[in-house]
């Protein structure tokens, strides 16, 4: 099983910009579809972004469309999600997330079986 671990999360201004990393080890990235959620106080954990294993189709939650822009890096075996015009509702814990199944293109948190700790961002108005 990969285990994962982010970094770069932080305090920034509304529309500022912030580069978040997932180190994954045990495993690698591309064997993996690889998304971001967040989840902020009081709300349900939320799909964000994800790039299936072939590292070539991303897809977003519409609320950060245009905005944020997730990547893969295999020699790093890394995944990066760049955010950009951040807005305070974006404010958050961020979790960077692996799923096995190669098969689907999920935003279910029931569907991605491996997590990291998570890093927070908070975006100031």
């Amino acid at each position: 099983q990969v285990q994962l671990v982010e970094s770069g999360g932080g305090l920034v201004q509304a529309g500022g910009s912030l580069k978040l990393s997932c180190a994954a080890s045990g495993r690698t990235v591309s064997n993996y579809n690889m998304a971001w959620f967040r989840q902020a106080p009081g709300k349900e954990r939320e799909f964000v972004a994800a790039i299936r294993w072939t590292g070539t189709s991303t897809y977003y939650a519409d609320s950060v469309q245009d905005r944020f822009t997730i990547s893969r890096d295999n020699a790093k075996n890394t995944v990066y999600l760049q955010m950009n015009s951040l807005k305070p509702e974006d404010t958050a814990v961020y979790y960077c997330a692996a799923d096995g199944y190669l098969g689907r293109k999920s935003r279910a948190t029931s569907d991605f079986g491996s997590w990291g700790p998570g890093t927070q961002v908070t975006v100031s108005s």
